[in-house]
């Protein structure tokens, strides 16, 4: 994959750039696919059953609200998307185990860090559009990310 940089300059016209507030944590740091959404807020519920499925390398963009007080990703749940072919994850909040998912084969960018787990609820919404950094992001959309930041585009960009 190329570099957001590359990717900007020769498709600035059709992509949006999120906000520079992520952070790369994952053993890729470089990746990108086509995206599946999730929203919820302390309960990573769907996060597990979705890293669960054939992943086909695809992004898993989680909309956990922005919350700093628990942790929607941990390395276990990281080590089931990469074993099932995940790209790689976007968490819009915090994930914890950073040291283990730092050696895992998959993209993972988040706010933050903490070592509290979510509850287990059931609760969130998934396949939905999701909003946030300054961009809204449609399952479907591509997303692409690095130690530069994330894009995203409605088509797949070379």
């Amino acid at each position: 994959m190329r570099s957001t940089p590359d990717l900007c300059d020769d498709h600035a016209d059709a992509i949006s750039v999120a906000e520079p507030i992520f952070s790369n944590f994952g053993g890729r740091e470089r990746f990108g696919g086509q995206v599946v959404t999730v929203k919820c807020f302390e309960d990573n519920s769907l996060v597990k059953e979705l890293v669960g499925t054939q992943g086909e390398g695809r992004v898993l963009v989680v909309d956990a609200g922005g919350s700093m007080r628990r942790a929607c990703l941990g390395d276990m749940l990281a080590e089931t998307a990469s074993t099932n072919g995940w790209a790689g994850i976007i968490i819009y909040g915090c994930i914890r185990d950073v040291d283990e998912i730092m050696l895992t084969d998959i993209g993972v960018q988040a706010l933050g860090l903490h070592p509290m787990k979510t509850e287990k609820k059931g609760i969130g919404e998934q396949g939905i559009s999701v909003t946030f950094a300054g961009i809204t992001i449609y399952p479907g959309d591509y997303l692409y990310a690095d130690n530069n930041g994330i894009i995203v585009s409605k088509e797949a960009l070379k």
